[in-house]
């Protein structure tokens, strides 16, 4: 089984884009504290689409406290020198707020609700 859940803050403020056939997708590093270690931090790269990808473009901002889940995803792509590469990323499938109402307010948004569209 492939799941993921992960409790981080991103380290730059949510972008949407669109792809040519009209989706909404949304990339982003989350830095996540290891579990027992203070000083050691995992920069994981997050893909979201569609209304999570709006989501986190609407209400997530840089350094805010928040929980993702989702799955393990790999992808291969040749980059522009023509070498072969693979990408290890996460796909989240849900997002929800994981900090106090302090993070939440500084977010720019008094209502802060979670998203969680099953999966």
């Amino acid at each position: 089984m492939n799941n993921v859940s992960l409790l981080g803050r991103p380290t730059t403020d949510i972008e949407i884009r669109t792809t040519t056939s009209g989706k909404s997708v949304a990339s982003f590093t989350l830095a996540v504290k290891r579990q027992y270690s203070k000083d050691e931090t995992d920069w994981i790269p997050v893909v979201a689409w569609e209304k999570t990808a709006e989501f986190l473009g609407k209400y997530v901002r840089k350094g805010q406290m928040i929980a993702i889940a989702g799955s393990i995803q790999t992808r291969k792509y040749t980059d522009k020198n023509g070498n072969n590469r693979q990408a290890v990323e996460v796909v989240a499938t849900n997002a929800y707020f994981a900090g106090d109402k302090v993070d939440n307010a500084a977010a720019g948004d008094s209502y802060a609700p979670s998203m969680d569209i099953g999966g």
